[in-house]
C-alpha cells in the first residue's frame, strides 16, 4: 500500500476546513478545489483574474507533490456564471498547452464567498 502525502503548501492560504492543499498516494495526485483568493485574501472582481490567481495556486500545489500540468489528467472547473468561459479559456490553453486533460465545467450557484466566479481542481498521474 503506498504512503499517502497530505500535503499544505507553504506560501498558500491554509484551507477554509478541515482539509489539505493535494494529496499524493504513489502515482496519484489529487489537487483541492482552488478559487481566485490571493494570498493576501483579496479577490479580484473579474473572472480572468481570479482563474489566474487560482491556476498559479493550483500549480504550486501539483510541484509540492512533485507534478506538473504535463501530469494532469482530469481537471474539474466550477463556474458562477457559465457564459464566461470563453474568457478563461485561454488561459487555460496556455497553462496545459499540449497536455490535454479530460474536462468537466460546471456552473454553480455560488462558491465560498459570493465575490468568488471559479473553482478550479485536478487530479494527476506521476510515474
Amino acid at each position: 500500500m503506498p504512503t499517502i502525502q497530505r500535503i499544505i503548501v507553504p506560501g498558500i492560504r491554509p484551507p477554509v476546513s478541515h482539509y489539505c492543499h493535494v494529496t499524493r498516494a504513489g502515482p496519484h495526485v489529487w489537487v483541492a478545489g482552488i478559487v481566485g483568493q490571493a494570498q493576501d485574501g483579496s479577490i479580484p472582481a473579474d473572472v480572468v483574474d481570479q482563474f489566474d490567481v487560482a491556476i498559479t495556486i493550483m500549480d504550486k500545489c501539483l510541484k509540492a507533490a512533485g507534478a506538473g500540468a504535463e501530469h494532469v489528467v482530469k481537471v474539474q472547473v466550477f463556474m458562477t456564471d457559465i457564459t464566461e468561459r470563453p474568457k478563461i479559456n485561454p488561459r487555460r490553453i496556455a497553462y496545459f498547452g499540449d497536455n490535454l486533460p479530460v474536462s468537466t465545467l460546471v456552473e454553480v450557484k455560488g462558491l465560498v464567498d459570493p465575490r468568488m466566479k471559479v473553482e478550479i481542481e485536478c487530479q494527476a498521474y506521476v510515474e
